[in-house]
């Protein structure tokens, strides 16, 4: 039994090669074709000399981040100004309104 035999797991009849013959210059051709793909994808993620669309993104995110911010504090404001007038309602509540 040959070592081909043994791959296949039974007995060959004729004599088949198991590799499959490409020729050099379709080979070189396809890989240069799927690097080229590959290059451009990259460019328009990073960019080249223009902003790629990973720094357009980071920079939106930067602004929304900073918007987001400026936000929170804005809310902690009025909700510190409309608890300061609920609470001087309350304890002024006596000499406010007719008892």
């Amino acid at each position: 039994m040959t070592l081909e035999d043994e791959i296949i797991g039974k007995q060959v009849l004729s004599k088949q090669s198991l590799v499959l013959r490409v020729t050099d210059s379709d080979f070189q051709r396809e890989v240069l074709e799927k690097l080229s793909r590959l290059e451009a994808k990259m460019e328009m993620l990073v960019g080249g000399p223009q902003p790629g669309r990973m720094k357009a993104a980071e920079d939106r995110l930067m602004v929304l981040e900073k918007s987001d911010v400026r936000r929170g504090v804005y809310d902690r404001l009025v909700n510190a100004a409309i608890a300061f007038v609920i609470s001087a309602a309350i304890a002024m509540h006596d000499h406010l309104w007719v008892k």
